[in-house]
């Protein structure tokens, strides 16, 4: 059958992919959330998939770039007043750190819009576009990748991915010292206003001083001023899309009654703020429509020994779709491509945002999540791709479409 014959000429809809991605970065401007070059990024992907979907929509909505990364200015500026603090006031270090916290654990940790209201709006997309079945709409799978790229990590750029998260542990650990040691004062010297008297806990005050340079490090953990190419992560995962619908048109597979469509989800790096707009706009009329529907969302697709499944997303708190892991894992598997069940462990993909509204989705990714040294560094680039990471990935998620299509 023609899903067959998508199949085997995979290395071809790889070298589509590379030489697509490639131009994207060669002409048009960086890609950050919100940017110009990401708007000319879609709208070139929109052109590529009007002539081939049947249905093609761009959507805008509201995003505030910088402020994924902005709770590091509060997280950071209140912990250090409330280190300051240690040494008179520690009832105020406790205050202040646990203000500091809940920053990052909104913003970061939990991905809400904390601080978002305080930084500079712009308008990124969304870009859906399907193929339509010959009867009626039965099944629907959505393959979904981001168009944006991410700002650059400057530490894991040169100093690499272990300097990167040891950087983060340090600090974190730093912080849980000053913390503890505030407590200590509180029992021993009560709330009130006071100098720290001599002795050992003086002195082990001083022995976190150690960890100032650290909290002051993570003001530079982002370097917005350098927004990477994004090859890999993540115009992979746009393209693995695009190349099979343009593979479906080229090879007349129209299918009984299942819809395959492509999902573009604008300023994943800012936050999943893309994903989360469609799902705010979209989420409850597919899950009411009466469709079965998937989506297999892709991101960093770069090394295929790593090609994962991923069961849970965002710092390893959502949840995925049993069933469309499953489904993806079982076609890999059928047609012997290596694919393991893993998580994402830190950080978060549009996955999450979709299995959060309460849509059936799968993760999927090819990196190593010990950061690779082209992880969110200029690095990034199209001469650093792996076609052949490409092409497997691309059979898998074939099989993956005619197992759905199949009932399964």
């Amino acid at each position: 059958m023609s899903f067959e014959k998508i199949k085997a000429a995979k290395n071809e809809s790889a070298d589509f992919m590379v030489n697509e991605i490639t131009h994207i970065i060669k002409t048009f401007e960086k890609r950050e959330p919100g940017s110009k070059g990401e708007t000319d990024a879609v709208n070139y992907m929109k052109e590529t998939l009007e002539p081939i979907a049947d249905d093609v929509k761009l959507e805008s909505f509201s995003v505030t770039p910088r402020a994924f990364f902005g709770w590091i200015y509060f997280t950071v500026s209140i912990a250090l007043a409330g280190y300051i603090c240690l040494y008179f006031l520690p009832v105020l270090t406790v205050v202040l750190f646990l203000f500091a916290f809940s920053f990052l654990i909104g913003e970061f940790l939990l991905y809400r819009e904390v601080v978002d209201p305080v930084f500079p709006k712009a308008v990124s997309h969304n870009l859906t576009a399907v193929i339509k079945p010959k009867g009626e709409v039965k099944r629907r799978v959505l393959i979904n990748g981001h168009p944006d790229a991410a700002y650059e990590w400057p530490v894991n750029y040169h100093l690499g991915g272990v300097a990167f998260v040891a950087h983060f542990v340090i600090t974190m650990l730093g912080c849980i010292y000053v913390v503890v040691l505030a407590i200590i004062s509180i029992a021993m010297n009560g709330v009130g206003f006071y100098l720290l008297p001599a002795g050992g806990l003086r002195t082990a005050c001083f022995v976190s001083l150690i960890f100032i340079p650290f909290f002051i490090g993570m003001y530079f953990l982002s370097n917005e001023k350098r927004v990477v190419d994004g090859a890999n992560d993540n115009l992979t995962g746009c393209y693995l899309g695009i190349a099979l619908l343009k593979a479906m048109k080229e090879n007349n597979v129209e299918l009984e009654n299942t819809e395959v469509g492509v999902l573009i989800t604008g300023s994943e790096e800012a936050g999943l703020r893309g994903a989360k707009a469609w799902c705010k706009e979209h989420a409850e009329e597919y899950k009411n429509d009466g469709v079965d529907t998937v989506i297999f969302s892709f991101d960093t697709i770069r090394e295929a020994k790593f090609l994962s499944v991923n069961t849970r997303d965002l710092n390893n708190l959502v949840k995925s779709d049993e069933r469309a892991c499953n489904l993806f894992k079982d076609a890999a598997d059928d047609i012997g491509i290596y694919c393991a069940k893993g998580t994402v462990p830190f950080g978060a993909t549009d996955n999450a945002a979709f299995n959060q509204a309460g849509l059936k989705s799968a993760g999927i990714t090819a990196l190593d999540h010990n950061l690779r040294n082209y992880y969110h560094t200029r690095r990034d680039t199209y001469d650093n791709l792996d076609a052949s990471c490409l092409a497997d990935t691309f059979a898998v998620l074939t099989e993956a479409v005619k197992k759905f299509d199949e009932g399964k």
